[in-house]
């Protein structure tokens, strides 16, 4: 049986984030389609002192991305784990045909939502949206999450990546 693309490519954040020293990355239980009453907010929680990032990871073919794409569980889970100092939530997205990588925080989806907006497009252009960087080996990524990190907490000390 075939991996998932989608899988494969949160295998891929995760390992780039993982090459980060003091950086602690983990993977929350990914039920089937909410799978007996089970439905997680995001992929993953990042922590790096003193931030916590709630992060969901989505690979989609074609230049928009539905909002619908987002659970309601994920949405309101980060969005209230957002309104916590020191915590960030939101959603890198991989426009597979694009090319783009573009991490979209959970108060810009929120904000998009608010007036009507049904679907991202790949060549958005936001405050505080960040193209995740990264060097295009054959089909994916190897991203530069030093660099993202410094974008989304705007406090880089500190990243090196492991030897």
């Amino acid at each position: 049986m075939a991996i998932n693309r989608g899988k494969q490519f949160e295998g891929i954040v995760k390992q780039s984030i993982q090459r980060l020293t003091n950086v602690s990355i983990d993977r929350l239980y990914d039920s089937t389609n909410g799978f007996k009453g089970i439905a997680g907010i995001c992929d993953f929680i990042v922590y790096k002192y003193p931030y916590q990032l709630y992060l969901e990871c989505k690979s989609i073919h074609g230049n928009t991305f539905p909002l619908s794409n987002i659970t309601q569980t994920q949405y309101t889970g980060m969005l209230l784990k957002s309104y916590i100092k020191g915590v960030y939530a939101g959603v890198i997205i991989w426009f597979v045909d694009k090319d783009v990588t573009l991490y979209i925080p959970i108060s810009i989806i929120q904000k998009l939502k608010d007036i009507g907006s049904r679907s991202i497009r790949y060549d958005i252009t936001e405050p505080n949206i960040i193209i995740v960087k990264g060097v295009k080996k054959r089909i994916f990524y190897d991203y530069n999450m030093i660099d993202f990190f410094k974008e989304v907490f705007k406090d880089g000390t500190g990243y090196k990546e492991k030897d």
